[in-house]
This record gives structure tokens, C-alpha cells and sequence, in this order.
């Protein structure tokens, strides 16, 4: 009976998605390309809304299960099982459901637009929601706005094929599904707008921007409808902007840049550190679990996405954030909570690295603004004992979010605009200005790349609003390499290499010792006047008919560093190398071919 139940509850699901497409293409043929763009925008907001509801949901109660068994049954050491448990069960979906193989971070929105025209994977639509509502849900120390954005892209991307939508609509309805998913997450169109436009299209158009705000509004409208207020991100209590503070902004701004360095450079050494195990699965995820528990046990606002805290925070007593700690029946409650605070701030980027290297999955929008309200709250707090200034302190602990957020995503008007829609007004738009300008001009000073994007540049994929550098991204190297070039062993004589320029259509070689590592190469164009002269050729050397390359390139260069290395070399072909061994030739004109393709099939498109 149970089977048949679930048989008719299939059928019944495929033929209401068959309707719904039935609708839809009949829809598209009646509208306008613009109109259904619109309609379509509409769709993407409110699926990655649904979204949104189902990790926000589930998070919040799981938190409030977690408070109350710690609270009520005595059971404090709860918070630390939870995540250990919610990596484990991670790390088994991972394996069971996806193959063993998951995308994770805000990045792959980045090489997506880029590098596939907009094409993100099917599974991306559920594999974000399920693990990372395991992970954060169960006490992970990161946060859900990546996945959330992952998985409304994949929704708007996913929408545009199923329906046929050309690249550049695939595309834009994939920004839709993006901005929907922060403005659903904050109850903030606009400062999903602004991610969208500001973080994953560099280059939008005006009539871009109209689809993007339907989508933003549409997600944000569903969530709030259906999301209680305490699980939605938001402050409606907050002192009056006084400029007398407009220093203590300023220096709040610069630490908040050298914040998200250090925040960015811990977790990103965490993070190295799991690569270079040579354990993985269970065993990796108790490797990082474990140390991660016992921090959850040290400082119980790790635990989660930590928004808890934050109102804590910004509210009258925050003393109570010691409530279930060691150190909550110490004297000088004021300076041991910012002793404690200033520890937990600091201690942040290890517990994200944990949770994510280990094998959860998770973001590091909400650690950046855990970070930030901390930080603000540190900086108003010290003047405020110290007797220096009467600082609002939830002032600055809410712009403190917005510097951290514009350091490590390099994004100074997505933050500026997300704690003004949060805060429910525009009073403090001066002190987010002052505070967000800042912080990004000094991350961006001593780091070219945000976050998010570091790891692809030091590979060599950056992507940007250069059209031309995100084509030559999407070549695969690969595909550019001649391998099938005969090579010279240095012992050959110079009659070898005549015969070999006379029976070959090559006019190069080269020269590689028994272990195939490159001595040199071997150019016509270089010895033509020893070729020639039958005297030279005879007595000629290898060492004088070869030169030694200066300019070398690997098949892990990117074919943007390849191109420029061409420059350099002034050479249309190099010499390239897999694991310092001779594999071939690259040549400027098969890169350029390449690129002339990609181009046509984006024109195409």
C-alpha cells in the first residue's frame, strides 16, 4: 500500500511539472522575449525564495532545539555533538546521493558566467540545500548565503535551458536567481541587486537590471511572508548617526580592512592544510569535527551562522552571551565579555575553515558579518570602558558587518546597502559609506582578490568584465598543445636534424635528454645559415645548432598566462611542460583560432 501511495505521488508530481511546462511554452510563445524574461524572473525569485524558507527554516529550529536542550535538559555539551553529527551526515550525502563530488563556494557562479555560458549542473538546484542545511543547521560555524546563491543560480540557469533562452538570458536569469536568494535570505532587494550586479556581472546592462529587481523583489516578498522575523536578519533598535563619531568610523573602517586580510589568510591556511591530508572521508570530517566541537565548547556563538549573537550584541545586555561559558561566573563582567568577544572574533576564521575543509559545506557571508558586528562591537565597547567616548554600540556593531563584508568580498555597495535595508532605514548611510570605502581600499590594497576569487586567480582563472580574458578562460590548454612534434636526442648529428627538417613539416624541435626533461630546441629559422653551408653543418655541435628557451609554459598555466607569456618571449610558439617534462608546443595561432571560435559560438548564442 505504502509503495502504490508513493508511486501515485510521483505520477502525480510529473504531471503537475508537465503542466507547468506545457504553460510555460505556451507562455513564451505568446509574450514578448522581453515580457517572458520578466515572467521568468518572477519564477527564479520564487523558487530560490522556497529555498531560502526550507535552509532558513531549518537552521533557526534547529538552533532553538539545541538552546533548549542546553537550557532546559542540562545538557550542555549538545552544541558540540550537533556539528560533528551535521559534517558526518555531510560527508555520507556527499557520497551516497552526489556521486562524491560537490561544488562548493560563491566562485562557481564566477566560472559558470565565464567559462560555460551560464550553464550550471541540475543537481546544484537540491545538492546546496540538502548538505549545507546538514552542516549549518547542525551547528557548522559558516553560513548559508553561498549555498543559497549557488542554488539560485542553478535555479535561473536551469529555468533558461529548459525554455530555451539564448546565453545572454541564461545568463541573466541566472543573476536573478542570485540577487533572489540574498534579498530572500535578508529580507534586502536591493542589496541583492547590487551583489548580483557587483560581484557575479561585472558588465550589466540597463535592461538588465529590470529582471533582476523583479527577482529580487519576488524572493524577498515570498520570505518575509512566510519567515517569522527573528530568523530573518533584522534590527529596528539603533541610535541617531552623530558626526562628533566620525574618527572612531574612520578607525573602525581601517581595522575592519586588516580584519578581513587576517580572517582571509587564516582560513585560507586552514583550508591548505585539509588539502595536503592524505586521509578523506569520515576520517577527514572527525579530523576537523573534533577540533571544532571542543571550540563550539570554548565559545558557544560559534555555533551556527551565529545571527543570534549579533542581535545579542546590539540589544541591552549582551553580558548574557557568557550565559554557558567558563568564564560566566568571573567578576568584571564588561571587560571579560570583551575579552570574550575579541577571542571569538579572532577564533572565527579557524571554526569556518574546520567546518568547510573538513567536509562540510557553507559560505562566509554570515562569518563576515559575524566578524564585523563583533569587531564594531570590540572597537565602541574598548572606548566606551576606557572612558575616551560614549559610542552607540549598536551603531557600530552593525556598520562593523558592512566594513568586513566590503574587505573580504571586495563589494562596498552590496554592504553598504544590505545593513541599511536590515537596519530598516538610511540614518546610518554616512558611517557605512565612511566604514566600507575604507576597508575595501585597505583589503584591496594587500590583496588584489576577494575572497571568493583568490583561490581561481591563483590558478590562473580570474574573470572579470573583460570580455576577451573570460573567452581565453574557457579555452582548455589542452586543446591548443601539439604533442605529436618529433624530438631530438642531444647526441644526434647534424645530418640527423637536416634529414629530420626535410622530411618534417615542422621547422622546430625538441631537444630531450633519455628522461624526456626539454635541453633545448632546435629552430630552422636559427640555424638556416649553418643548414646552408655545407662546411658548418658538418662540424657543428648540438650545443651550437640548440637554443635554451627562457620563456617556458606548463599545462597548468591558464591560456591568459600563456598569451602572456608569448608577449614576452616575442615568439609565436613555446615550448610547454607536464610534471618538468617535455609535452609539446603551444602556438599563438592555434590559441587565437581557439578564441576566434569561442567568440563565433557566443555571437551564435
Amino acid at each position: 500500500m505504502q509503495k502504490n501511495f508513493t508511486s501515485k505521488t510521483g505520477l502525480a508530481l510529473r504531471n503537475i511539472s508537465r503542466y507547468f511546462e506545457v504553460f510555460f511554452m505556451m507562455l513564451k510563445s505568446l509574450l514578448s522575449e522581453r515580457h517572458f524574461i520578466y515572467v521568468s524572473a518572477v519564477l527564479v525569485g520564487i523558487s530560490t525564495s522556497i529555498a531560502v524558507i526550507i535552509l532558513k527554516g531549518f537552521a533557526h529550529n534547529v538552533f532553538r532545539l539545541a538552546t533548549y536542550i542546553n537550557g532546559y535538559l542540562k545538557l550542555p555539551y549538545i552544541n558540540s555533538i550537533l556539528p560533528i553529527i551535521g559534517i558526518l551526515l555531510t560527508v555520507l550525502v556527499v557520497k551516497r546521493v552526489l556521486n562524491n563530488k560537490i561544488e562548493k563556494g560563491s566562485s562557481r557562479i564566477l566560472v559558470a558566467v565565464a567559462r560555460k555560458g551560464g550553464i550550471m549542473p541540475r543537481k546544484q538546484m537540491y545538492a546546496q540545500i540538502i548538505t549545507s542545511s546538514l552542516t549549518v543547521g547542525l551547528g557548522g560555524s559558516a553560513g548559508l548565503e553561498s549555498p543559497i546563491t549557488i542554488t539560485g543560480a542553478a535555479f535561473g540557469s536551469n529555468f533558461a535551458r529548459k525554455y530555451k533562452l539564448h546565453r545572454k538570458d541564461r545568463i541573466l536569469m541566472l543573476a536573478c536567481g542570485v540577487a533572489a536568494g540574498i534579498g530572500a535570505a535578508f529580507n534586502a532587494p536591493i542589496a541583492g541587486v547590487l551583489f548580483a550586479i557587483e560581484v557575479v556581472l561585472a558588465d550589466v546592462s540597463i535592461t538588465a537590471f529590470i529582471p533582476i529587481m523583479i527577482s529580487a523583489a519576488a524572493g524577498a516578498l515570498v520570505s518575509t511572508v512566510v519567515l517569522d522575523e527573528e530568523i530573518l536578519l533584522s534590527f529596528r533598535q539603533r541610535q541617531e548617526f552623530d558626526y562628533h563619531n566620525i574618527i572612531f568610523y574612520v578607525l573602525l573602517g581601517v581595522l575592519a580592512g586588516f580584519v578581513s586580510l587576517y580572517h582571509a589568510k587564516v582560513f585560507q591556511k586552514v583550508e591548505g592544510h585539509f588539502k595536503n591530508l592524505k586521509i578523506s572521508g569520515y576520517r577527514k570530517a572527525l579530523y576537523g569535527a573534533i577540533p571544532l566541537a571542543v571550540l563550539i565548547f570554548l565559545f558557544p556563538t560559534l555555533f551556527g551562522e551565529g545571527y543570534e549573537s549579533i542581535r545579542t550584541l546590539t540589544a541591552a545586555n549582551p553580558q548574557t552571551l557568557l550565559d554557558n561559558t567558563l568564564l560566566e561566573n568571573i567578576d568584571c563582567k564588561e571587560w571579560i565579555l570583551l575579552l570574550f568577544v575579541t577571542l571569538t572574533m579572532l577564533i572565527k576564521a579557524v571554526a569556518t575553515g574546520l567546518t568547510l575543509a573538513s567536509g562540510g559545506n557553507g559560505g562566509n557571508f554570515a562569518p563576515s558579518l559575524f566578524v564585523g558586528s563583533y569587531l564594531g562591537f570590540i572597537v565602541s565597547k574598548f572606548f566606551n570602558l576606557i572612558g575616551l567616548a560614549n559610542l552607540p554600540v549598536g551603531n557600530f556593531t552593525l556598520v562593523g558587518m558592512a566594513g568586513i563584508l566590503s574587505g573580504l568580498f571586495h563589494a562596498p555597495l552590496t554592504s553598504i546597502f544590505l545593513i541599511a535595508e536590515i537596519t530598516g532605514g538610511y540614518n546610518l548611510m554616512v558611517p557605512l559609506m565612511i566604514v566600507s570605502s575604507i576597508s575595501f581600499a585597505v583589503s584591496k590594497q594587500f590583496e588584489t582578490y576577494s575572497m571568493d576569487v583568490k583561490h581561481l586567480a591563483d590558478k590562473g582563472h580570474v574573470f572579470t568584465s573583460d570580455k576577451d580574458r573570460n573567452i581565453l578562460s574557457s579555452i582548455d590548454v589542452m586543446e591548443v598543445i601539439e604533442t605529436d612534434i618529433p624530438t631530438i636526442s642531444p647526441l644526434a648529428k647534424a645530418d640527423d636534424i637536416v634529414q629530420l627538417l626535410a622530411n618534417s613539416k615542422y621547422g622546430h624541435f625538441a631537444v630531450t635528454d633519455d628522461r624526456n626533461h626539454l635541453l633545448g630546441i632546435v629552430d630552422f629559422e636559427n640555424i638556416r645559415n649553418i643548414v646552408f653551408n655545407s662546411f658548418r653543418i658538418k662540424y657543428s655541435t648540438m650545443d651550437e645548432l640548440m637554443t635554451v628557451p627562457t620563456v617556458i609554459a606548463s599545462v597548468e598555466d591558464s591560456v591568459e598566462m600563456i598569451m602572456e607569456k608569448f608577449e614576452e618571449a616575442h615568439a609565436n610558439y613555446l615550448p610547454i611542460l607536464k610534471d618538468d617534462r617535455y609535452y609539446g608546443f603551444v602556438y599563438k595561432e592555434k590559441v587565437l583560432e581557439a578564441y576566434r571560435e569561442k567568440h563565433r559560438e557566443i555571437v551564435i548564442e
